[in-house]
């Protein structure tokens, strides 16, 4: 039986699907500041490999202590020796690049104890590295886009209230105060499911790493039913979290022509796919990582 033509209307609709299930471009996100030997702030946006920059860490807070910032051998934040972080940061904010502090960490001392604290937490941050004033500002005067809970200790509670001060700090002050979170595969987070929950978090990075019942080695099958669950979180976008080198974790390490031919086809049509997450920016600079898989994502 001969087919028949499309109509005009026809053919431009089903360009318009394909393009639709073809274009999910993603980006890159990368933690920076943990290792010494690795580019500057400004080195690591100048590359045009990265959507989002987050600064690693702010692994003390909370429970009455006196915040600590921690960039290893960058700068020291006790001396007054960060604050020249904000000429690369507003560097990074003029090429697009948005800038984010990560908080926790998997070494640190770090909770909330009440509702009350995650409330001074959320002033502290807003005060001092967002929109809000402060004579001690760790990063100088730079405003960062945002802030990051990498949430790997102390305890699961009130999370979910310092994301929803943090957010209403941002609309107060009439700055948009974008949230990451950066859970591990195994659905729920037992750190960060709460916060999450909360349908406040613009982009959720899962660490497809160290996990290996959920990160590709363990299967395709395995990975996606990870994935999917993944999906029904309500978060703005969905990144695969993973090393930027062998090195980089224990175990989750994918080569980067095996993540473009055969993991990356698998979530690009997710409708929440926003991209890579890669720990972190020295690993990459090793590996050349990002760029390697740049156009794949």
């Amino acid at each position: 039986m001969a087919s028949r033509a499309l109509t005009p209307m026809q053919l431009i609709g089903t360009v318009f699907v394909a393009l639709l299930t073809t274009c999910h471009a993603g980006g890159i996100a990368v933690y920076w500041g943990q290792n010494d030997g690795e580019a500057s702030l400004a080195e690591t946006c100048a590359s045009g490999n990265y959507e989002f920059v987050i600064i690693a860490f702010l692994p003390k807070f909370g429970k009455g202590q006196t915040p600590r910032v921690d960039l290893a051998s960058h700068c020291d934040p006790a001396s007054g020796g960060c604050t020249g972080q904000s000429k690369d940061i507003r560097a990074c904010q003029r090429r697009g690049v948005k800038v984010l502090l990560s908080i926790g960490g998997g070494d640190g001392s770090y909770g909330l104890s009440s509702p009350g604290d995650a409330r001074q937490v959320a002033m502290y941050l807003w005060n001092n590295f967002l929109g809000g004033s402060s004579s001690s500002r760790p990063l100088g005067d730079a405003v960062l886009d945002g802030i990051d809970f990498d949430i790997e200790l102390g305890g699961a509670k009130f999370w979910d209230d310092l994301a929803r001060d943090l957010k209403s700090l941002g609309r107060s002050g009439g700055r948009r105060v974008v949230l990451s979170a950066a859970p591990q595969c195994p659905f729920p987070d037992e750190w960060d499911g709460g916060a999450i929950s909360t349908g406040l978090f613009d982009a959720v990075w899962v660490q497809f790493y160290n996990n290996p019942e959920c990160q590709f080695s363990a299967g395709r099958g395995a990975f996606m039913d990870a994935w999917r669950k993944w999906e029904s979180v309500p978060a703005g976008r969905l990144f695969l979290g993973l090393p930027a080198s062998k090195d980089a974790a224990g175990t989750g390490f994918v080569p980067a022509g095996e993540l473009n031919s055969r993991v990356l086809p698998l979530i690009r049509g997710s409708p929440k796919y926003g991209g890579v997450m890669l720990w972190s920016k020295y690993y990459d600079d090793q590996t050349g990582y990002s760029s390697a898989i740049k156009s794949h994502v």
